[in-house]
């Protein structure tokens, strides 16, 4: 039976950290991972998921002289020298040489933008399978030149062109596969430090409960939880030591007849984006990789969102959409109080003005009323002056007729 192609698939990855062992349980309780000691070298510990061994850990050798924690993904080649040759032939710098261990053959490199990563050829494949919690699902490059790593990458492993999102202001989210199957992602790295990385994202069946269990072991939250096209939702980690990792869940859609025949709990776009093939590890041959450059826990702010959509906007839109319908009754309920009570103003307006005009006429008869009045008084005060003036005229003809009685005598 032929082995499946694993040219440009994702096979491994490489936690390089002070203490391996420290991590182990960390790591259980996030992803669920199992951990035990290589049989061949103690010292480094293998993690395995329900598919079988998918990580490694161990301590830095006494030459490297950056010893910050990280995580360092290892694709797939048919042929290790060739492809070598190919990326440093294409810009690509050699970290470590190509190497045969008991697991397999592998090399380190830098791709021209300077993002670390390792390519590997295990001497057991498995065949490639739907992705199960604790599977590597995942792969996303943040650089400083999109196009430019893409071609660089899709020369070197015959990576395609799945799709490209436009995100904005963030750019192009450019999403590429292996035989039309999405395998990963690259973006535009939106802060200079700590420089080009590769991130690695690790699928688990409840996003929520394996964050608390990170926050609760010691872990700390970077970016997210977030929801990103296709309804998946994401989040971004450090764990205890400061290696950033990630975390995905692909979000299940009930039936939506109860009747009919319970439907697969593994989603279509879940089994279009097959696992790691589960080789063993590179194992303590890796102790001379320099470290890659990845984000440390300190730049950990620094590290831009993936293509995501706003978490808030997404469950936000249809409450808006909902709101429209009840605007609208809202509205119409309105419009129909106020013609209801129209016709009341109206009629009460009507029965207001012959009111007023009473009221008008009343008090223009008590004005004349007064007027008559005041003309009255007048009056009466003229003819009462007058008779004063008269009676007092006839009082001084009656003194001079007395006068002059009284003179004759």
């Amino acid at each position: 039976m032929a082995q499946p192609n694993i040219q440009g698939r994702f096979f491994w990855q490489e936690l390089l950290c002070a203490d391996p062992a420290a991590v182990t349980a960390f790591y259980g309780r996030v992803l669920g991972w199992r951990a035990q000691p290589a049989a061949s070298d103690p010292s480094y510990m293998t993690f395995a998921s329900r598919s079988g061994p998918v990580a490694g850990a161990m301590a830095p050798g006494a030459e490297q002289k950056d010893t910050h924690s990280h995580w360092l993904a290892y694709i797939g080649a048919e042929d290790v020298d060739a492809t070598l040759a190919t990326a440093v032939r294409l810009g690509g710098k050699l970290v470590h040489a190509a190497a045969d261990i008991e697991q397999g053959r592998y090399a380190v490199l830098a791709d021209p933008q300077g993002a670390t990563f390792g390519i590997y050829k295990p001497s057991h494949i498995a065949a490639d399978h739907a992705v199960q919690p604790g599977d590597h699902c995942w792969l996303e490059l943040a650089t400083t030149d999109l196009e430019t790593a893409f071609k660089f990458y899709q020369e070197v492993f015959g990576w395609q062109v799945i799709q490209r999102l436009d995100m904005g202001a963030s750019g192009t989210y450019l999403i590429f596969g292996v035989a039309g199957t999405p395998r990963g992602g690259v973006m535009k790295l939106m802060h200079p430090a700590p420089g080009p990385y590769w991130l690695c994202y690790t699928e688990v069946a409840d996003l929520d409960k394996a964050i608390a269990a990170a926050e609760k072991s010691g872990g700390r939250l970077l970016n997210g939880p977030m929801t990103v096209p296709g309804g998946a939702r994401i989040a971004q980690l450090a764990d205890p030591n400061g290696a950033v990792f990630a975390l995905h869940t692909q979000v299940k859609i009930p039936a939506i007849q109860p009747q009919a025949p319970a439907a697969s709990t593994t989603s279509p776009s879940s089994a279009k984006s097959p696992a790691s093939a589960s080789p063993a590890p590179p194992a303590a041959a890796l102790r001379k990789v320099p470290l890659a450059k990845v984000p440390t826990l300190e730049a950990a702010k620094a590290i831009p969102k993936p293509a995501a959509a706003t978490p808030a906007a997404a469950p936000s839109a249809p409450a808006k959409a909902a709101s429209k319908p009840a605007a609208k009754k809202a509205a119409v309920k309105k419009a129909a109080v106020k013609k209801a009570v129209a016709p009341k103003k109206k009629a009460a307006a009507k029965k207001s003005k012959p009111k007023k005009k009473v009221a008008a006429k009343k008090s223009v008869a008590k004005k004349k009323v007064a007027k008559k009045k005041v003309a009255k008084k007048k009056v009466a005060k003229k003819a009462s002056a007058r008779g004063r003036a008269a009676s007092s005229a006839k009082r001084g003809a009656r003194r001079v007729s007395k006068k002059k009685a009284r003179r004759k005598k």
